[in-house]
């Protein structure tokens, strides 16, 4: 049996805590923003699930995780044509239950043990973590020689960014207060400190400084269990650019490409995007080696 008939011409589709209809949508224009949304959801969540370069649990997690969404919303959606069932035109409708919010939760949850038994079935990508240690790259250096190396990692957006950051700051605080346009004009400098960042790999373990000695980015030998070379998707992996912070990995990401991947003793993953990575990551793991023998 269908409602189509039973319908007004505008749904209330947006409610207030309590239940209250506060905003209204066409029909058409309602059948349309459900569809999209879930099939842009869930292309998102498809392309970071294939590309995202998660592992193990986390791979399980995240394909749990988008069932458990899926069913969440799509009943939420599903019950805003039913709440209007037979509204009057034009008038108020009886509300939006608080029993859909426990029922599509309990969707939710149901939809997500499936998610994570059905994630079984799909082989995870192979955590790079588990390599080996042997089988990393290193360079051979003579007893008591020292090496280091280092590459500037500039990036074209990062001056554009500062740019407007800037101009933002002057004409917020010209037009409105310097008390917001302050923070901006101050935000726009330390980011010009990162116009053209350098990675360092020395005997003090990987850092990422600017061009002032603070602030920066510094990972010690101690907190190293290795070092890999490969390549990065900034959006699918870290969900953009620049210094950022995901589960089980961060980094300072300014574009996808080849990257140093450093294994952290605490399970998680520091990266950083630079050309010739692999001679860093090669570098690191012959400065482990000797942190490990006292050499």
């Amino acid at each position: 049996m269908t409602v189509k008939d039973r319908l007004p011409a505008r749904l209330a589709v947006h409610f207030e805590a309590g239940g209250t209809a506060d905003g209204y949508m066409g029909v058409g224009a309602h059948l349309l923003y459900t569809a999209t949304s879930l099939l842009v959801l869930g292309a998102l969540w498809a392309f970071i699930g294939v590309n995202g370069k998660l592992y193990g649990r986390s791979h399980r997690w995240f394909i749990g995780g988008g069932f458990a969404v899926a069913a969440f919303l799509g009943y939420l959606l599903t019950a805003v044509l039913f709440v209007n069932v037979d509204a009057p035109e034009g008038g108020p409708v009886d509300g939006f239950p608080l029993r859909h919010i426990v029922v599509a939760l309990g969707a939710a949850v149901l939809a997500g043990a499936l998610g994570l038994a059905a994630s079984r079935l799909v082989p995870a990508p192979e955590d790079p973590r588990d390599r080996d240690p042997a089988s990393r790259d290193r360079i051979v250096l003579a007893d008591g020689e020292v090496a280091g190396w280092a590459r500037g990692i500039g990036a074209w957006w990062v001056p554009v960014a500062v740019l407007v950051l800037l101009a933002a700051g002057v004409t917020v605080g010209l037009a409105q207060n310097w008390f917001i346009g302050g923070p901006l004009l101050l935000l726009g400098l330390v980011a010009g400190t990162f116009c053209r960042p350098h990675v360092t790999v020395d005997r003090r373990g990987l850092t990422v400084s600017g061009l002032l000695p603070r602030p920066r980015v510094r990972v010690p030998l101690e907190r190293m269990a290795g070092a890999d070379s490969r390549a990065v998707n900034a959006l699918a992996e870290y969900g953009g650019w620049g210094y950022r912070i995901r589960p089980e990995r961060s980094g300072v990401i300014t574009r996808s490409g080849e990257a140093i991947v450093v294994s952290l003793t605490s399970g998680r993953e520091f990266a950083v995007t630079v050309d010739d990575s692999a001679t860093g990551a090669a570098l690191l793991n012959t400065l482990l080696d000797r942190q490990r023998t006292g050499r």
